[in-house]
């Protein structure tokens, strides 16, 4: 039984890459599929990420095109994303799509998709 807890603690080692190195070693040696195993675990909890994702209260604002009024967008930018120069609202805007607001709560998050697409750019919430 010592020798059954070392490796369960070796195992809690592994970085995740190594662990799925370890997943496609075993089948191979062994002859065997974990996709079996794993698939019916995973349609087990599905319900719980369904869940998650509506009670989701994070949200990123990400500027996915600039549209074809790039001066007014860059104006909302910089009103979205407070202590943003000009310069840097520039950049923002030209390499969308573009990250401007991570982790802004549900309110701030709609606010600040309504004020961009209202300058004429598309925005989605993440």
């Amino acid at each position: 039984m010592a020798d059954i807890a070392a490796i369960a603690e070796e195992l809690g080692k592994l970085t995740v890459l190594e662990a799925a190195e370890l997943v496609k070693k075993l089948e191979e040696e062994w002859g065997v599929s974990a996709a079996a195993p794993v698939a019916a675990v995973a349609a087990g909890p599905a319900a719980g990420p369904a869940e998650a994702a509506e009670e989701k209260t994070d949200f990123d604002v990400v500027l996915a095109d600039a549209g074809g009024n790039k001066i007014a967008v860059i104006k909302a930018v910089r009103e979205v994303v407070p202590g943003l120069g000009l310069a840097d609202a520039k950049k923002l805007v030209e390499s969308a799509p573009a990250t401007l607001v991570e982790g802004a709560a549900k309110d701030a998050a709609d606010a600040a998709k309504k004020k961009l697409e209202e300058a004429g750019a598309k925005v989605e919430l993440k």
